[in-house]
């Protein structure tokens, strides 16, 4: 897989994971978000740092994409799949973490609840950094 397969499926999967983000925490769970989670540990709404969310956003896509690379992953299946295990994965050490350091967390139930849907968000993303990666000219 080349280097301007990768920046595309990154780019693609930064766009898309802010755009999702908003979408599913910003509209969806915007209450469950509110209602879950200690809001001491939040920056106000009007406060938010929106240079690092959007930074944030691009270096998770950036990996995936580099590990599809890797991986030769080019099929939104095979994305979805590698994505949801990593976002499972990742979420669960972050939440699980959080959860024994701090007041992040308002019950287990909500640690659990955030892991799957890390993981379903990254899973999503994951599909579309694939689907635009295995886009065009096939390599040899």
């Amino acid at each position: 897989m080349n280097t301007n397969k990768i920046l595309l499926g990154g780019l693609a999967g930064g766009i898309a994971f802010f755009f999702l983000g908003w979408l599913v925490y910003g509209v969806l769970l915007m209450d469950f978000m509110r209602d879950s989670y200690n809001q001491c540990s939040m920056n106000p709404e009007g406060q938010m740092v929106w240079w690092a969310l959007i930074l944030s956003n691009f270096a998770y896509s950036f990996l995936f994409a580099l590990i599809f690379g890797w991986t030769k992953t080019s099929s939104w299946m095979g994305g979805a799949k590698i994505a949801g295990i990593i976002g499972l994965l990742m979420s669960a050490y972050y939440d699980f973490s959080m959860y024994s350091m701090s007041t992040m967390f308002k019950n287990l139930g909500v640690v659990f609840m955030d892991i799957i849907i890390a993981a379903v968000f990254a899973a999503v993303i994951g599909a579309i950094i694939a689907l635009v990666m295995g886009m065009g000219k096939k390599e040899a």
